[in-house]
């Protein structure tokens, strides 16, 4: 247990130092460029909201395209400011181009975390209504009746056929010691099957 935690703790430490340098250093190009006071601090805030949003984008398994979209573009700002404080960039005369990119930053980062926002809530509103809408039955009367099929009039057997086919029976029993069934009946009378089993249902 104490060795998880100070592995923990390291990776704590680790990504607050980098966090700490990644923020000093947007605030230090938002500086150069003309964003003076707060509004120098903004920038780093900006580009790190916009990095937690399409990081829990990405774990959320949702729009992962979009997600990867936004995480790249706060990355490579994030990672630009720091290569461009390392000597690669003079802070004291800083291109247009910067000076531009650096002003358009906010709407940039503004529209990425509206989309991402935005296109979660829907995404989980949309879930919600598919749960809880109700299963809708048909009902009763919407179902077709079923109708029970009509019973067959019984099959009239004479009272001669019935002792005569008690005999075969017995000379079936008496011969093979089982009783006689109907399809064998059947075949020794002659008769129809509905007959043979009307037959059978007297013996």
């Amino acid at each position: 247990m104490r060795a998880r935690l100070v592995r923990v703790d390291a990776v704590l430490v680790q990504a607050l130092i980098a966090a700490a340098l990644s923020f000093a250093h947007l605030h230090d190009v938002a500086m150069a460029a003309g964003q003076d006071g707060w509004k120098a601090w903004a920038y780093p805030i900006s580009v790190d909201l916009l990095l937690v949003a399409a990081w829990r984008r990405l774990r959320s398994g949702t729009t992962k395209a979009a997600a990867w979209c936004w995480f790249v573009i706060a990355l490579t700002a994030s990672l630009g400011a720091n290569v461009a404080t390392a000597g690669l960039l003079d802070l004291g005369n800083v291109p247009a181009w910067l000076r531009i990119l650096v002003a358009g930053w906010p709407a940039i980062a503004f529209l990425g975390g509206t989309l991402l926002a935005h296109s979660a809530a829907e995404k989980h509103a949309d879930v919600d209504d598919q749960e809880d809408e109700p299963e809708t039955m048909p009902e009763p009367s919407d179902q077709p009746a079923i109708e029970a099929p009509p019973e067959s009039p019984p099959v009239p057997v004479p009272s001669a056929l019935v002792d005569h086919a008690r005999k075969v029976a017995a000379e079936h029993h008496a011969r093979t010691g089982a009783a006689i069934d109907t399809p064998t009946l059947r075949a020794r009378l002659g008769v129809p099957a509905p007959m043979a089993e009307a037959i059978a249902a007297h013996l």
